[in-house]
């Protein structure tokens, strides 16, 4: 296994792997980027995210899309990992360690305070994973989500 950094050839497999990892989560509908989209992302002008990709011999088995957030009370950036996968016949040969171990160096190199993902309550899997690589849970905390038409009603409130 070759953990990379991504390059623009790398769009395709990167767009199949959130497909698939939408299938996994249950919700492939809601997948709306096209490969323009995130080409966009990861190369445009003002990158938004960036992206790691596992190679083997027989093809890509995983990958990793991530970005920088900022924690006010460090004061320091924190890596936000959004989407993480391993194709699941690949699942157990160490890639999703490789990718966190990879996440965890650059982090540590970039100077930023942590790391931070989520993970679905139903993943007990990955939630036993990252347990054992020492990720703590921070259950006292809950995500919220504001989007679609109820994004768009507050926003239309005005300042």
């Amino acid at each position: 296994m070759i953990l990379r950094a991504i390059t623009p050839a790398d769009v395709p497999a990167i767009h199949d792997f959130i497909v698939q990892l939408a299938t996994f989560e249950r919700e492939p509908h809601m997948v709306k980027m096209t490969l323009e989209d995130l080409h966009e992302a990861l190369f445009g002008a003002v990158p938004r995210a960036q992206a790691i990709i596992v190679d083997t011999p027989e093809g890509e088995i995983g990958f990793a899309i991530f970005s920088e957030s900022f924690n006010t009370w460090t004061g320091k950036p924190t890596l936000h990992i959004e989407d993480v996968f391993v194709n699941e016949s690949a699942r157990g040969l160490g890639a999703g360690h490789m990718i966190f171990q990879y996440l965890a160096a650059l982090t540590v190199a970039r100077g930023y305070h942590r790391m931070e993902w989520s993970v679905l309550n139903w993943n007990r899997p990955a939630i036993r994973f990252y347990e054992s690589i020492g990720a703590a849970s921070m259950a006292e905390w809950t995500k919220y989500r504001l989007s679609g038409d109820a994004l768009h009603a507050l926003a239309e409130k005005g300042i």
